[in-house]
């Protein structure tokens, strides 16, 4: 029986995905910009259960971009405001915040039981570790990045090395910037990408980018695996 909250859903989505989507558990890693966006879209679509985590906490520069941070809550650990607010929306999903960075040694044991990761990281090195983390649990991950105006995501299958292929040679950007809309319009494909493949959809090849720019509103597709032998 869909649930008066959810109605709005359907017929967009069947009363067969909505049961699909409710089994579901589903691994956010990161809470910030990207990841704050993602879980409000996986709270309100009827996701059933969430692990959250992320080491940081709140600050000032926080505020021009990152759903969950208010001027009342710097300083405080996003893990817990991202449990907090999906509390505030559905108090019957399941919740589990981690407070504490995203790690080789961690991972496997957060991605225990979980149907999709979904990378909502800001940083190379990070982003890597998940991948092989995620292979070996058998796992896809929906892939975002932002940067600027700028936006890409993907689905990425376990053992397929795409994210390695996709940042091979890439340095740290250290110049980050991210405006208010582009973490919120990536976290919007982010999330229709991951509820297409938790319910069985049709979803892009494996190895297409979508890359995008929110200057001249354009989204195009790029094939990784061209050129391979």
């Amino acid at each position: 029986m869909i649930k008066e909250r959810h109605i709005r859903n359907i017929p967009a989505l069947s009363a067969e995905d909505m049961g699909k989507l409710n089994k579901s558990r589903i691994l956010v890693a990161g809470c910030g910009g990207l990841g704050g966006n993602v879980i409000e879209h996986l709270a309100r679509i009827g996701v059933g259960s969430l692990i959250v985590v992320d080491g940081d906490v709140f600050t000032e520069s926080n505020l021009n971009r990152q759903l969950l941070c208010t001027s009342g809550n710097l300083g405080t650990s996003k893990a817990l405001a991202a449990a907090e607010r999906i509390k505030r929306i559905d108090p019957s999903i399941k919740v589990i915040p981690v407070c504490e960075p995203l790690t080789k040694e961690n991972a496997p044991a957060f991605m225990v039981d979980a149907d999709l990761v979904i990378d909502c990281l800001d940083n190379i090195e990070s982003r890597l570790m998940l991948e092989d983390a995620a292979s070996e649990a058998g796992l896809f991950i929906v892939h975002g990045a932002v940067r600027g105006w700028d936006l890409q995501m993907m689905l990425v299958p376990p053992s397929s090395g795409l994210l390695r292929k996709l940042y091979a040679g890439s340095d740290e950007d250290t110049e980050k910037t991210s405006l208010s809309f582009t973490p919120a319009a990536c976290a919007a494909l982010e999330v229709s990408l991951a509820v297409r493949y938790l319910c069985g959809h049709e979803v892009p090849s494996d190895g297409t980018l979508y890359a995008g720019s929110l200057r001249n509103l354009h989204l195009w597709p790029i094939d990784l695996t061209s050129g391979d032998e």
